[in-house]
């Protein structure tokens, strides 16, 4: 997997991106969730995430209650003892890692709690969302970390073009 190439590409394109998916906001076509779950699903048979993690190195997900408590079970931790060893408080208040990449991420791009990974990390990187228009400027972040949601667009900005 290229990451520098498709950086570079997702870069190039945040403009066009951007207004592709301003107009899928102002005048969604009528089965834009349709379209978008196929799109998700063509996009993820051709891209594999263990070719890359790049998510997993670079960004780290928020933390809800729930997900600690049930990743603390999982690693038979206090939840308290699990904050303390892996999460801080950010800028807006929210749980995050400590650090980067994330600690649970194995050398084979793996996720060593991967059945109890975060609702951030499962949902990551939301190209299969309903009214994909309501997170644009998330999804034109992702393009810049994430090759598949690069591709996603592309494929949308394709088959919209039909």
């Amino acid at each position: 997997m290229n990451l520098d190439f498709y950086k570079t590409q997702a870069q190039q394109k945040q403009k066009e991106h951007k207004k592709f998916l301003d107009g899928l906001k102002k005048k969604p076509p009528k089965n834009l969730d349709y379209l978008v779950l196929e799109k998700h699903e063509e996009t993820f048979s051709e891209i594999d995430c263990l070719s890359c993690a790049n998510c997993c190195k670079t960004t780290g997900p928020l933390y809800t209650e729930k997900d600690i408590e049930r990743i603390s079970k999982h690693l038979r931790m206090k939840p308290a003892e699990f904050e303390s060893k892996f999460l801080r408080i950010d800028e807006d208040q929210d749980k995050v890692l400590q650090n980067l990449p994330c600690f649970f991420l194995n050398d084979d791009n793996t996720c060593s709690i991967y059945d109890v990974r975060p609702k951030a990390c499962r949902e990551y990187p939301h190209t299969d969302r309903k009214k994909i228009y309501q997170i644009n400027n998330l999804t034109i972040k992702n393009t810049l970390i994430c090759p598949a949601t690069y591709v996603f667009v592309e494929k949308m900005i394709k088959a919209t073009e039909k």
